[in-house]
């Protein structure tokens, strides 16, 4: 079983967030990038033959709505075609939200896709960095769509960027979203680097003690007594490895997971962070993708989560980070064995939180077999 993101339209998008680590357009993207019938059908047709009886599609950009409602009408139907009997399918999308209407709302809705929304809290601070091609803001447009989520009733979670603009503001991003009935949040830590140029070492926004900081002021109110009521995928996926379950999250994880991803000319890489030529798989209109996987360079690709730094493979954390995520371990290429940047916010929030969190492991244990969404 492995995963398929689509960059749906390569790096076009009408934001120009000045922290993204894919798209160059600026906010003003010059004909949309889609992948073409020949493309689509053959990465559908290979994916659904080859990937078990679970299909799990995320759409991604760019900001994959600009493909247009023919292009995701069609991608639904060659799904429909290609499907094995019995085969449980699986759509997420990640978008700026901007774009989201009424009839956007009901396909997702009908089709069952799950949507993930870019928002960086309320608005003075969703608007420091989420801006268009002229500079305004997008946060009211971003929750006017997501109003149209909530009338159509579609599954959605928000993603969150931690920058400057809110790591000091735990208690208010939470205020928000409680506000807001956001349950299902996910956060990431602001950095810049290109995503083209795996040599090119990324740019941190924050410092791993402020990223700590805030890990653990968000904690305190996620925890809220034991009794956790909303779902915070960070600490979700932290509980799991407590409670000795596989997390989802790859950083997470000894070993990247089996995932591949698909430029929309056909190109194949391993990972959206590696989307350099050297990392190129291939193409689908040269390749099946179980081909993919048997490649000298995704075999060199596989290697690298594993090949732990010294001060990872000694670290009494290891279980619950697993050293992170290889593409942040080259931001200093002056030396050869550095962990992950963030080691330190880790170092710094697991002390902080590990016996509140064993005893939610504890109770998870009780009351559950398998893994699932939490919380608890």
């Amino acid at each position: 079983m492995y995963g398929m993101m689509i960059k749906t339209v390569s790096e076009d998008c009408n934001l120009a967030c000045e922290y993204c680590y894919y798209s160059h357009v600026l906010g003003r993207p010059h004909g949309i990038r889609v992948p073409s019938f020949e493309v689509l059908d053959k990465l559908l047709s290979d994916y659904l033959a080859t990937c078990g009886s679970v299909a799990s599609i995320t759409w991604q950009g760019g900001e994959p709505l600009l493909a247009g409602w023919p292009f995701f009408h069609r991608a639904v139907a060659l799904e429909v075609r290609h499907a094995r009997k019995g085969m449980i399918l699986s759509n997420a999308l990640q978008t700026n939200g901007t774009l989201i209407n009424q009839d956007w709302a009901q396909f997702f809705h009908d089709y069952r896709f799950l949507v993930g929304v870019s928002l960086d809290g309320p608005d003075a601070m969703h608007n420091r960095y989420r801006v268009d091609a002229g500079g305004r803001g997008s946060f009211n447009r971003v929750m006017r769509g997501i109003e149209w989520l909530k009338r159509e009733r579609v599954e959605f979670n928000i993603l969150t960027v931690i920058g400057p603009h809110n790591v000091h503001h735990g208690q208010e991003l939470m205020q928000f979203y409680r506000q807001e009935h956001f349950d299902w949040v996910q956060f990431i830590p602001q950095m810049r680097f290109p995503s083209q140029n795996v040599e090119e070492s990324g740019v941190f926004a924050i410092s791993p003690e402020e990223y700590g900081q805030f890990l653990c002021d968000v904690f305190d109110l996620w925890y809220n007594g034991g009794n956790p009521t909303m779902s915070m995928r960070y600490f979700d996926n932290v509980l799991q490895t407590y409670a000795n379950q596989v997390p989802d999250i790859c950083t997470m994880q000894s070993h990247c997971p089996q995932f591949l991803v698909l430029e929309s000319n056909g190109d194949i890489f391993a990972c959206d962070f590696y989307m350099d030529q050297n990392w190129k798989m291939g193409n689908i209109l040269e390749m099946h993708l179980a081909e993919v996987f048997r490649t000298e360079r995704y075999q060199g690709f596989s290697t690298m989560k594993p090949s732990l730094p010294l001060s990872c493979q000694t670290c009494p954390w290891l279980k619950h980070c697993q050293g992170g995520c290889p593409r942040n371990r080259t931001w200093d290429p002056s030396q050869s064995d550095t962990a992950d940047y963030f080691c330190e916010s880790f170092k710094q929030f697991f002390p902080y939180a590990d016996e509140r969190l064993k005893k939610l492991a504890q109770r998870l244990r009780q009351t559950r077999t398998t893994p699932g969404p939490l919380p608890i």
